[in-house]
């Protein structure tokens, strides 16, 4: 579980191995990589449907923004390897995610309620976390509309009520920011058996744009007290790649891309949508692109 706390002003965390053998820092101390070089800007991915139409979403909107535009030839292996990519200069930008990027860093465990000032911390010189949208891409905990009925749930803190017959698990149970029962225990005061990675379990632990959950018609249960670590997509930038226009551009999703619309766009790819057309039909949806 993660914890609030603060960091010392001036303190400096990088992931581990993140400057090794990357590229070099000019005299002050800026981040120069081959994707600051003149040429397209060149954006990267972890090779899943969501990092891929979030990545498309990010390409439209920088070209509309007068930008050349290109992705990387690689599909990283994860969230972590994208960010590393973009650290070495190898990349311009990509799809990144707060927990996950804190969990690389030394103490990540810590997590101060201002996350952009904390990522801002964080980050080598010249590579900058924009601000998140909206949508998450964590884990959450969603019971069948029977059981939220029957039990009256629509929060964590109501499941106390419920007694202590019911099973947590589902396929986002190995997950690093999966709520173990001891956690739910500590914090809600609730009593859960372990079911592993069932599907059959009453409370299911799911990631938050498994199609699952709309086909179902789950119901997502709220975490008041924060249980589960935030999980918002923010782009990773070099700050040089990307110029003010771009940046303007790439915050006009931030309130429009809801964790339910970046389902519905992941589950539009896994179902053999490109990319790309799927997120033009989003923008043009909301009115972001012609």
């Amino acid at each position: 579980m993660f914890r609030t706390g603060a960091l010392a002003a001036g303190s400096l965390l990088l992931l581990p191995g993140l400057l090794s053998g990357c590229a070099s820092a000019n005299a002050a101390g800026a981040h120069v990589g081959y994707a600051d070089r003149a040429g397209p800007t060149v954006i990267g991915t972890d090779g899943s449907a969501r990092s891929r139409v979030v990545a498309a979403l990010y390409g439209e909107l920088l070209t509309g923004a007068g930008q050349k535009v290109r992705t990387a030839d690689t599909a990283y292996a994860s969230p972590i390897a994208t960010a590393q990519a973009v650290v070495d200069g190898r990349i311009s930008i990509a799809p990144a995610y707060e927990s996950t990027l804190l969990r690389a860093m030394p103490g990540g465990q810590t997590m101060p309620g201002n996350m952009e000032a904390t990522l801002s911390m964080a980050l080598p010189p010249g590579i900058v976390a924009l601000p998140p949208a909206a949508a998450q891409g964590g884990v959450v905990l969603a019971v069948t509309r029977s059981t939220a009925g029957r039990h009256k749930l629509r929060s964590l803190a109501d499941v106390r009520g419920a007694g202590t017959g019911l099973m947590l698990g589902g396929s986002a149970s190995g997950d690093p920011d999966a709520p173990s029962v001891a956690a739910l225990k500590k914090v809600y005061g609730i009593t859960l058996t372990p079911a592993g990675t069932a599907e059959a379990a009453d409370i299911r632990v799911l990631r938050s744009t498994d199609p699952v959950i709309a086909r179902d018609g789950l119901v997502v249960l709220a975490d008041p007290k924060s249980v589960v670590p935030p999980e918002h997509v923010f782009p990773l930038i070099s700050a040089p790649a990307v110029d003010l226009a771009g940046r303007t551009a790439l915050a006009r999703v931030n309130t429009l891309l809801t964790t339910a619309q970046l389902a519905k766009l992941t589950a539009s790819v896994d179902a053999g949508e490109t990319p790309g057309r799927a997120a033009r039909a989003w923008l043009r949806a909301k009115g972001l692109q012609r």
